[in-house]
């Protein structure tokens, strides 16, 4: 089925492109709740711990069928699924703008969730078939930038949505390019790069050129074929030989992928946040005007973008495929932004730097979580290994904001950040805890 051609096609990386436009449609699904959420709780006068479940509902379906989804593409393939959860997603995504009920506009953010997590899943297996690991972390923070690129968008979109209609139309106007997308992806994208017509033997071949380097199943440790060269950093990042993982079995059993999928439920958690929270914040704490608002609502997700960019880029390039030094950074760098936010300037300007700088540090180690597995877990395991840690991910997107909701009712927006602040520092300690498998060349 593939092009025969001897010349290297480039294909991956117009997968790649389809890949940041997609899920950056379904992020925006996600994130336009934020700036809705104010005039939802107006209307059907919901306290902020029930705001707050609303929220939440999305990510506890979310994180639920995350472990589902990945077992689904093992057996399935991320072509159909995939699909067919961007389709879902867009479905529930419209049905929110049309319904009059709470409970029912509760149960379809519920399924918005459960729709969604088969893209998730399916955008990091989608890397791990189509790239070498040598373009993992570039792919990835491309990946990662694009969920960012959601949240940047909503925001003057959905101000203007509600001067010119109401809250509603937010979300039938974001179900329609989720419905193209889910079609455009059948279409173009296969399971592996060796089904598309599109890709060359040379290009297949520049592919799997790593799979020549892993060992076999009968041999633990992986073994690489130029020496590893250890260096300072090594020491402070507990870098060692490390056993691939090769069945679902000892991937449950790896304490690794546990420390990693707990550390980035505090990294999701504040994502998620900013996305759900920040725009009421910036609405009625601060009481900014609506446009601008929106537009400071918008400021750490550019800087996200930045960050996931360079941070993909740095950890192929300058750490050699080490992905323990910038989850480092980013676990270390949030806790001090999050507590600033506590001391956030009056000044727009100065308000908005700030928002920038703690979505580009948060950012930089993000793409590192989902990358991390990619070097402990073969491919037929990856999809569980990633599952898990998305799934502690989505977990901490879904407890943060519902427990933002429950301190707002009784304390105030210092004692939000400060609990931030030290779940950031609780993620760092568990990064710290789990080994940097040693790269292979």
């Amino acid at each position: 089925m593939f092009n025969a051609s001897p010349k290297k096609t480039y294909y991956r990386w117009w997968v790649m492109s389809f890949i940041f436009v997609i899920y950056t449609i379904a992020n925006a699904d996600r994130a336009n709740i934020g700036f809705a959420l104010p005039y939802i709780q107006e209307e059907f006068e919901l306290s902020n711990t029930m705001a707050g479940v609303l929220v939440s509902l999305f990510f506890l379906g979310y994180s639920l069928n995350q472990i589902p989804s990945g077992m689904l593409i093992s057996k399935m393939g991320v072509r159909k699924v995939y699909a067919g959860g961007m389709f879902f997603t867009s479905i529930f995504t419209f049905f929110m703008g049309i319904l009059d009920s709470i409970w029912a506009i509760k149960i379809c953010r519920l399924l918005v969730g459960v729709a969604e997590a088969p893209v998730a899943v399916g955008c990091s297996v989608t890397i791990n078939n189509w790239f070498p690991s040598k373009e993992k972390g570039t792919a990835a923070g491309i990946y990662l930038a694009s969920s960012k690129v959601g949240p940047l968008i909503v925001p003057p979109l959905c101000a203007w949505i509600i001067m010119h209609f109401s809250w509603h139309y937010i979300f039938l106007f974001f179900a329609f390019p989720g419905l193209i997308g889910a079609i455009f992806w059948y279409i173009m994208v296969h399971n592996k790069p060796q089904e598309s017509p599109f890709v060359s033997q040379a290009e297949i071949d520049y592919i799997h050129q790593d799979d020549k380097k892993e060992a076999p199943k009968t041999q633990k440790l992986i073994a690489p074929i130029m020496p590893f060269k250890r260096t300072w950093i090594d020491s402070i990042i507990r870098t060692k030989p490390a056993r691939t993982l090769t069945s679902t079995r000892q991937v449950f059993r790896c304490w690794d992928i546990y420390g990693v999928a707990i550390g980035y439920f505090f990294m999701v958690g504040t994502v998620s946040v900013l996305m759900a929270w920040l725009p009421k914040y910036l609405l009625q704490e601060r009481h900014f005007a609506i446009m601008s608002s929106a537009l400071l609502s918008a400021s750490p997700f550019l800087g996200t973008i930045f960050g996931n960019f360079l941070g993909g880029f740095l950890s192929d390039n300058l750490f050699k495929k080490r992905r323990k030094p910038l989850m480092i950074v980013s676990a270390a760098s949030t806790s001090l932004t999050m507590y600033s936010l506590v001391y956030a300037p009056e000044n727009i300007y100065l308000l908005g730097s700030l928002l920038f700088i703690t979505g580009f540090l948060l950012s930089l180690g993000y793409s590192a979580f989902i990358v991390y597995p990619m070097a402990r877990a073969d491919k037929a395991s990856y999809p569980t290994a990633f599952a898990i840690i998305n799934m502690g991910g989505q977990l901490g997107g879904m407890c943060v904001p519902l427990f933002v909701g429950i301190i707002l009712d009784y304390f105030s927006w210092g004692a939000v950040f400060i609990t931030l602040a030290i779940g950031s520092l609780c993620c760092l300690m568990l990064v710290l805890s789990v080994i940097e498998p040693e790269p292979t060349y």
